[in-house]
């Protein structure tokens, strides 16, 4: 019982806030978050261990690195909360490293060496999913879910 009391006196307090800004509550507690998926579409899988750096623009500096998982996800969102900030953004896929690692002879320079995706972020509450299909020729992307 206690812990549903906190719960509502959460609630009433973002409520209150929602009314002294305005309905801006949002800006004090952002829930937004971007987060994405990529599937190697030459092997019908997902793209585990592939690397993935986004940068906020335009000072291009790297804000989040990881490889992806064996579900061809991040382990975590790469923005959200505080540090999920409107602007513009890119995502870089590292697609001809992952290909060469599973044994793919790729041409010399690559057809695709990294796949740099840029892309705008405007809602601090919206969940912004940006996956990527992918081969060693090909690639494609859409704001998902």
């Amino acid at each position: 019982m206690a812990h549903s009391a906190g719960l509502e006196c959460d609630a009433r307090a973002i409520l209150c806030i929602q009314f002294l800004t305005g309905g801006a509550a949002h800006a004090l507690f952002p829930m937004g978050k971007l987060t994405t998926h990529v599937l190697d579409t030459a092997h019908g899988r997902p793209a585990a261990g592939m690397l993935i750096e986004l940068r906020r623009l335009p000072a291009d500096e790297v804000i989040f690195s990881a490889r992806s998982d064996v579900d061809g996800r991040c382990a975590r969102p790469l923005l959200e909360g505080a540090s999920f900030i409107p602007g513009e953004y890119e995502l870089v896929f590292h697609t001809a490293d992952y290909f060469r690692a599973l044994g793919v002879k790729l041409s010399d320079p690559p057809f695709l060496d990294r796949v740099v995706l840029r892309f705008g972020l405007a809602g601090t509450d919206q969940h912004y999913h940006v996956p990527l299909l992918v081969s060693p020729w090909s690639y494609s992307t859409y704001r998902g879910s």
